[in-house]
């Protein structure tokens, strides 16, 4: 009964090395130790295999046709472990291999997607796939490496990494505004025509305060509401009436003038919560680097402060 389980990969270099010089001085000077350890490395493999791997005489030591055998194993078998030790190092080097994005679908078509071909432009081993929803995603249930939300970090189960908060603008285009004039203050806004975005827990709530004051509810009568931003925001460039989206969704309509931010001296918000926009991964020691890559690029990307608020 021989056991091969005992045999280290040490052994098995240490054999090479000799089935490769045939002297065990040759290989005991270069692996740092005598050469009666050498002798019994070799004792010890052949006990473990239960066969002679070399002829021993005073002059040399040849292998016997076992040794020829075992050589091609031995070299397969150190052959793949230096495999994978060079694979491990450039996974640890350079990111690669699938890497599982997760976002909300209009954060992520405006902000995310349009990052997409300068991080493969970087990192060429990388493979993404990228799920775009409005669910909520529990990094540790659903099948995600990276998750991009919008709300409140309060739990402690994943990591998140804040890129910056979200500040939401009441806007209206000025063909409305010609038409219908501007809301002078929240009260007005019951008189208007407002369209609402709807989500899986019914219609957004539109919150307004003056700064460091509380927030209150103001129900508002909607005109139209929608599961879809992008359509409400069509119908608010085309004059239909007033929407309170996030600065992310309407900052390049303000800038151009297709919509005019109205009640600027008032703060407007869904929630009485501060909104942070963050990447949020499942708590791990170390991150992967597919994870930290990812993350890092979308920090730089969006800036300080966020390049849609500047």
């Amino acid at each position: 009964m021989h056991d091969a389980g005992n045999i280290s990969i040490r052994s098995l270099l240490i054999f090479i090395a000799v089935y490769e010089s045939q002297n065990f001085s040759v290989v005991a000077r270069r692996e740092g130790i005598s050469a009666s350890q050498v002798s019994r490395v070799i004792h010890q493999l052949e006990d473990a295999l239960g066969q002679q791997l070399f002829y021993r005489n005073t002059r040399a030591i040849i292998p016997t046709e076992s040794g020829h055998l075992f050589v091609r194993y031995a070299r397969a078998m150190a052959g793949n472990l230096e495999d994978a030790r060079r694979e491990l190092d450039e996974r640890a080097s350079e990111p690669s291999g699938t890497i599982r994005m997760n976002a909300p679908v209009f954060f992520g078509q405006r902000h995310v997607a349009p990052g997409l071909p300068g991080l493969t432009a970087r990192y060429p081993r990388l493979t993404l796939d990228l799920t775009l929803t409005d669910d909520f995603i529990d990094p540790h249930r659903d099948a995600a490496d990276v998750i991009f939300r919008i709300g409140t970090l309060t739990d402690s189960s994943f990591h998140a990494r804040p890129f910056g908060h979200q500040f939401y603008y009441l806007a209206a285009s000025p063909a409305y505004l010609r038409k219908f004039g501007a809301p002078e203050g929240p009260d007005d806004l019951s008189r208007h025509s407002c369209l609402v975005y709807r989500g899986s827990s019914g219609p957004n709530r539109w919150l307004v305060r003056r700064p460091g004051d509380e927030w209150v509810h103001y129900p508002v009568a909607p005109l139209m509401t929608s599961n879809n931003a992008e359509t409400l925001l069509i119908a608010a460039l085309g004059g239909m009436g007033i929407v309170l989206f996030p600065d992310w969704l309407v900052s390049e309509r303000l800038k151009s003038g297709e919509l005019i931010a109205l009640m600027p001296e008032f703060d407007c918000s869904i929630n009485t919560e501060p909104q942070t926009i963050a990447a949020i991964y499942p708590n791990a020691r170390h991150p992967p680097l597919n994870v930290r890559a990812v993350i890092d690029y979308y920090v730089a990307l969006f800036g300080t402060p966020l390049y849609w608020q500047t």
